[in-house]
């Protein structure tokens, strides 16, 4: 175990910690239950993917489309350049991109305020209902893994995802790259 790790344990060794938190600190400290969960977070995981994929296809919206309209939706401003950084991408297969998705009715090329020569993209209208729709079936389907679950295991898994947007999420709306300290 790493320092953080245990550290992370021995705070977990509060007797005011609810019977379900204790018998998961119980839990990741055996190795056989911990790689069982591994393989059932993978199986979960699987059918996530499964399931987007399939939307998707119905969407009629490739991964790399979306991924844009994601980028584009964020709280930074981009431009074509900006864009190709962010999707490892060369600026001229993110053109051919933002054409598509420009054309689909998705997206919009602005003229920039401060350098007219520029063009930043923005999200319609239409790419913005696109992206409601996808985070609302995405949240269906993590919802309908969750709501079969016991109250208290649900309990744990609103905990883990209120920690996730406490702790992993800037204020900008981006994943943090390093760990938080302490």
């Amino acid at each position: 175990m790493t320092p953080d790790s245990c550290a992370i344990m021995h705070r977990m060794d509060d007797p005011l910690l609810s019977p379900v938190v204790q018998a998961a600190r119980d839990e990741l400290q055996n190795p056989r239950v911990l790689s069982d969960r591994i393989a059932v977070g993978r199986a979960l995981w699987r059918e996530l993917v499964i399931g987007f994929a399939h939307q998707l296809g119905s969407l009629d919206v490739g991964f790399t489309q979306l991924a844009a309209l994601y980028a584009v939706s964020g709280p930074v401003t981009l431009t074509i350049g900006d864009l190709a950084e962010q999707l490892d991408h060369s600026p001229s297969a993110t053109s051919r991109l933002v054409s598509e998705l420009v054309e689909r009715g998705y997206v919009e090329r602005l003229e920039e305020v401060a350098d007219r020569r520029q063009r930043v993209l923005a999200l319609t209208t239409e790419g913005q209902a696109l992206l409601s729709t996808v985070d609302r079936e995405r949240a269906d389907q993590f919802l309908a893994v969750v709501r079969p679950m016991p109250m208290a295991e649900r309990a744990l898994v609103a905990m883990g995802v209120a920690a996730l947007a406490n702790r992993a999420v800037t204020d900008r709306g981006g994943l943090r790259r390093e760990a938080a300290k302490g």
